[in-house]
């Protein structure tokens, strides 16, 4: 019969295994665990089971273990997971794609009562409608100042109340009116606090970010970086386009101003001279745009209207016999 393993001995299988799951694994989300019961955590591990194991303990264990491996094995990047390491925390070191590790992490919360003491983490509104309970229970509802009424031999809510804010601690008239109402208000699970990548750390929101969401920012960082380029006239390769347009323009307007001419500020001069030949000009344009759908809707019914053509396989001979 093999003994239980002594405080030092768990200590140090525990440090293995977590020096084992850093070289192993290079993608790492810490998570909150704070109300995580121990059945709800085993099933988050069977969800998780194939490509992602779930590692609890000690801040100063795994800290300690943390930098001490990055000493023995001269990789730097791990030490920035120690300031992550603060709290009820845990780690889950997974080879799949962090954001849907971290949708399957979410998807096993489990609702709560409202127990005395505790703060809340959402705000708890209690709606209007029948509860149920006979007018004895009325005490309750006096005392949190909930308006009521009776209807039909029973306690009746009148409007939605704001019973617990977020941040504040549940007393116990909101505990056990909650409670008689069969209320669950809040729910837990691992809420994940940051994302560890191959050395980089990053917060969860960066997983929720689309290819749209980064060509937009991508979008935005140029335009910021033409403007600054046009405004102090430093050339770089976004702003260069714009600085040949304006430099362009500056020459037409000296040209229209003065007897220098070139050959692309004549026409120009042109329609100025005549603005009815720029009119003009314009028409056929707006008219061939405006008639192209048309035309080609109208192209499109001839051929099916066209009888089709026989073939020479048809007509039961070849041209090339």
């Amino acid at each position: 019969m093999v003994g239980k393993l002594s405080k030092s001995e768990k200590k140090i299988a525990y440090d293995a295994k977590l020096c084992q799951l850093l070289d192993e694994y290079t993608q790492i989300l810490v998570v909150a665990a704070d109300n995580v019961g121990s059945n709800q955590l085993q099933n988050i591990r069977k969800g998780l089971r194939g490509d992602s194991v779930v590692l609890m303990g000690k801040n100063t264990m795994m800290k300690r273990s943390v930098r001490i491996h990055a000493e023995n094995t001269g990789n730097n990047a791990f030490l920035n997971l120690i300031p992550l390491l603060v709290g009820n925390v845990g780690l889950i070191f997974t080879k799949g794609d962090l954001k849907e590790v971290s949708e399957e992490v979410a998807k096993y919360k489990v609702g709560a009562p409202a127990r005395v003491g505790l703060v809340a983490p959402i705000d708890v509104v209690v709606p209007p409608g029948n509860t149920g309970l006979d007018p004895s229970q009325t005490s309750f509802f006096q005392v949190l100042n909930i308006p009521t009424k009776i209807n039909k031999g029973t306690v009746e809510i009148i409007t939605p109340v704001e019973l617990i804010k977020k941040g504040d601690k549940v007393g116990s008239s909101e505990a056990a009116l909650l409670a008689k109402l069969g209320i669950r208000p809040f729910s837990y699970g691992l809420i994940v606090l940051s994302a560890y990548d191959n050395g980089s750390v990053f917060s969860p929101e960066v997983l929720d970010l689309t290819e749209d969401d980064l060509l937009e920012k991508f979008a935005i960082g140029v335009s910021m970086v033409t403007s600054l380029s046009l405004a102090l006239s430093y050339p770089t390769l976004a702003a260069a386009p714009h600085m040949f347009i304006n430099a362009y323009k500056n020459a037409l307007a000296i040209a229209v101003a003065t007897e220098y001419s070139f050959p692309q500020a004549e026409k120009v001069k042109e329609f100025l001279e005549d603005p009815s030949k720029f009119a003009f000009a314009a028409a056929p344009a707006a008219a061939a745009d405006s008639g192209a759908a048309p035309a080609a809707a109208a192209k499109e019914e001839e051929k099916k209207e066209e009888p089709a053509e026989e073939s020479d396989d048809d007509m039961g001979f070849s041209l090339f016999d």
